[in-house]
């Protein structure tokens, strides 16, 4: 066997040799002086070669040991050649395979599942708070360490909601990385409670009694604000839909309508489309989730109110700068600022409104699938029903949900401005 000493002393001669150590493995030196690890070992009938390194960076004590683990695959049935060359390619496919380029490729194939605002918020809260930090390293290299101090740095700022949400994220590009054979572990999936709480769920501020509805509605009716967002304002009260939608609102969506005959409109309805719904991918791209709302005599008055001044549109509540663009997505709110309703009332907070005063109006004069209807007409889906009831809900008991909804407008308009009275009323002055 060989020692340190003749390993150090090798010197290159006239032709190569060798120094034998033992059990194939041996010291290649070339005429240059190189010096060179050499296993020889059998499989499968044939004499093979492999290099395990150059001495010294290779020293006698390692060589024995990559020796010995050839002789461990061997004896589990498997070429060291083989072995190695393997082992080479999966280390340049991990430093290929990074976080970043990993988490882009799930990205794009998730992107189209997604609404463009949403898309948006996943790509920017990835590269603004982990690719930074993670996005360079090989995928398989990264534990729970790493993801952790990452995301708590997105916590030291005060983002709490916004660092559960990126471990969910990181955690579905591992499940990716793990399916398409580029990982085989989560080290987010341990950390769901090492993170800091999340804060108390929002609930949208919203006045819950039938005076301060009224109030609320008062207030915006007469503010000194554009008229269409006025009657837009109205109209979300009357329909209690997301605001969203409201602004979004096409002319197109409303069937059994005509804005230039005269009032007292009953069979008018609006077909939200289900592309434009808060719902998942697969509803939105099925016409049997197309969300119907029918529209009693208030809010058909509305619109043919907001047809003045929209005509020319396609939106039912276009902008003020340009009628070819809907509202701004901020007017509703702000109009509910400006009127001093801060923490008190938001627009998605008529939706609260509607469900809880209405809620309470079945207890005394409604019947036992009045709270289901409540929720149908909030575009909710009932408790304990599928996916597959609800295709074949969303368009039930119209009749019933125009009766309620005729039954809110009377409560909430009691005393309320004419809508004519709207358009007409003071517009905000300009600084």
């Amino acid at each position: 066997m060989l020692t340190d000493a003749q390993c150090k002393g090798a010197k290159g001669g006239a032709k190569p040799y060798k120094l034998t150590d033992s059990r194939g493995l041996y010291l290649h030196v070339s005429p240059t002086g190189h010096r060179s690890w050499r296993h020889k070992y059998r499989y499968d009938g044939k004499e093979k070669l492999r290099t395990l390194g150059s001495y010294p960076d290779v020293g006698l004590r390692e060589a024995r040991e990559l020796r010995d683990e050839d002789k461990r695959l061997l004896r589990g049935g498997k070429d060291p050649i083989v072995e190695a060359k393997r082992a080479s390619l999966a280390g340049r496919l991990a430093a290929a395979h990074t976080f970043e380029v990993i988490a882009r490729e799930w990205f794009s194939k998730q992107e189209p599942r997604w609404k463009p605002v949403h898309a948006k918020d996943v790509i920017v809260s990835l590269e603004r708070d982990v690719f930074e930090d993670i996005g360079s390293l090989p995928i398989t290299a990264i534990d729970a360490t790493h993801v952790l101090a990452t995301l708590q740095k997105v916590e030291d700022r005060g983002a709490i909601e916004t660092a559960h949400r990126l471990r969910q994220r990181i955690s579905a590009i591992y499940a990716y990385a793990i399916a398409n054979g580029h990982a085989t572990s989560d080290p987010a999936a341990s950390l769901v409670k090492v993170l800091k709480a999340k804060p108390s769920k929002r609930r949208w501020p919203a006045v819950i009694t039938i005076k301060e509805a009224q109030d609320v509605l008062s207030l915006t009716d007469t503010a000194e604000a554009s008229p269409v967002v006025k009657l837009a304002a109205r109209f979300l009260a009357l329909t209690a839909q997301r605001p969203g939608m409201i602004r979004w609102l096409e002319w197109k969506d409303i069937r059994e309508f005509n804005p230039e005959a005269g009032g007292g409109n009953t069979e008018a309805i609006w077909i939200a489309p289900a592309v434009k719904m808060k719902q998942e991918l697969e509803q939105r791209e099925d016409e049997s989730f197309n969300h119907p709302v029918p529209l009693g005599v208030a809010a058909s008055d509305v619109l043919r109110e907001a047809w003045k001044f929209s005509a020319g549109s396609n939106y039912v509540f276009p902008g003020a700068h340009s009628i070819h663009k809907p509202m701004s997505e901020n007017a509703l709110s702000y109009l509910l600022l400006r009127e001093g309703l801060r923490k008190r009332h938001v627009p998605h907070g008529w939706r609260s409104t509607f469900s809880t005063i209405m809620n309470e109006w079945i207890v005394e004069h409604g019947g036992p699938r009045d709270p289901l209807i409540i929720d149908l007409m909030l575009a909710h889906t009932p408790t304990g029903l599928s996916g597959s009831e609800l295709r074949y809900m969303r368009a039930s008991f119209i009749d019933r949900r125009r009766k309620l909804a005729a039954i809110w407008a009377d409560i909430l308009l009691a005393d309320a401005l004419a809508v004519g009275q709207i358009g007409e009323g003071r517009r905000r002055r300009k600084a």
